[in-house]
């Protein structure tokens, strides 16, 4: 088996999914295009990581993105004879492998590549002239090979119905559902008597999550706001902070936790594909304030766990924020009820849906009569899924979920 990423540099969202197929499958190599060792988890460390000659240029764990032209020759050049079964988790080109003989490959996808689809403009735009210039022909090269290779993908599985609307418009490709793990025992809420004054903004400060507008929409009110996470632009939320505004930058779990537990209301201001930061929230048993568009509709429940705002702008988040100050005077988010919703996106869940989706495509591959490799992945799988949803009896048994 085989778990092709598309760089381990860091530890967010995407390689906690990563780490979780990893414990699904505990004897997989792993296959990537830059690897830092002591940037993630030992889970993912205890796995042979193989990387794509990108791991072999100058400094690959930083300049990897520069690097963009070259993965798709990269991927192709990987050998994969022997491999059954590839998952792929793609964000970044991942999913661009040949694969051998009757090997099933499935694509777990975060999203198709934000900066040549969706996002191509945003990113154009905070350019410079020449970056814009040289972006417009190698965007087009690696959109074409990149709706290419959507086909040779046996199955997609998309992180939410976001992205799944997403993978047809690019790929036209049909992909099931499969919310990615959160880590919500890790996570609790506190007594009422604990709670603090300030609402919570948490996450990296990147433009088009709108740190900014909540800074400035938190300026006007006078009501207090503390910032976690860093990024490109930690320096310019520091610069417009005002006096109710606190930035701490990026901190450690334990501050993070603390903080979570005792905001009255998280701050969610950006349009994600998923959106982890709000799942945590809520299974620290606190409210979500968010964007009304992405993944954030498909996490959280409006009036039960959250509310909504309308548009990116000052004027409706302070609207927004007055509103769940209204409802936490009135009571009207149970913490019980909060973080009974956050259970749903446990990484059990995600396993148990994954090795159902995964059992599908591979018998689906087998008809109408066995073939060699496909029979070989089902085996390969059963023998070295770990945990609850060990073998495909279990898989079996919840392959009619919803994903």
């Amino acid at each position: 088996m085989a778990l092709i990423h598309y760089w381990l540099v860091t530890m967010r969202g995407g390689e906690k999914v990563l780490e979780a197929l990893c414990e699904m499958y505990p004897q997989a190599d792993i296959f990537t295009h830059a690897y830092v060792p002591e940037a993630v988890s030992p889970t993912i460390r205890r796995h042979k990581v193989t990387t794509t000659f990108i791991g072999r240029l100058p400094r690959p764990e930083k300049h990897y993105k520069s690097y963009l032209p070259l993965m798709p020759l990269a991927l192709e050049e990987l050998d994969l004879r022997g491999y059954d079964l590839i998952i792929s988790s793609e964000s970044g080109p991942a999913k661009g492998i040949v694969p051998m003989g009757d090997a099933v490959h499935v694509c777990y996808c975060h999203s198709p590549m934000r900066y040549v689809w969706n996002m191509y403009h945003d990113y154009g735009a905070r350019s410079g002239r020449l970056k814009r210039l040289l972006m417009r022909p190698l965007t087009h090269y690696i959109r074409n090979w990149d709706a290419a290779t959507a086909q040779r993908v046996d199955g997609f599985v998309a992180n939410s119905d976001n992205v799944r609307r997403r993978i047809g418009r690019y790929y036209h490709r049909e992909a099931e559902v499969v919310f990615p793990p959160v880590a919500v025992d890790d996570f609790a809420p506190v007594p009422p008597d604990q709670l603090g004054d300030y609402h919570l903004m948490v996450g990296e400060l990147v433009s088009y999550k709108r740190p900014d507008l909540a800074v400035e929409a938190f300026n006007r009110s006078g009501r207090r706001l503390v910032v976690i996470g860093g990024g490109e632009m930690l320096a310019e939320i520091r610069r417009i902070a005002g006096p109710g505004v606190t930035v701490l930058g990026p901190q450690p779990f334990d501050v993070l936790r603390h903080h979570y537990a005792r905001c009255r209301s998280l701050i969610f201001p950006g349009e994600e594909d998923f959106g982890i930061v709000p799942v945590e929230a809520m299974a620290s048993g606190r409210p979500v304030l968010a964007y009304g568009r992405g993944g954030a509709l498909e996490t959280v429940v409006e009036g039960r766990t959250g509310l909504f705002f309308d548009t990116q702008s000052l004027e409706a988040i302070a609207e927004g924020v007055e509103r769940m100050e209204a409802a936490l005077d009135a009571g009207r988010f149970d913490p019980a009820a909060l973080t009974a919703h956050a259970a749903t996106f446990s990484p059990a869940v995600f396993r148990a849906r994954m090795a159902a989706v995964i059992a599908a495509r591979l018998a689906a591959a087998a008809q109408p009569g066995p073939v060699p490799g496909q029979a070989t992945a089902a085996a390969t799988a059963a023998a070295t899924a770990s945990g609850p949803e060990r073998g495909w009896e279990t898989a079996g048994e919840t392959a009619g979920e919803p994903g």
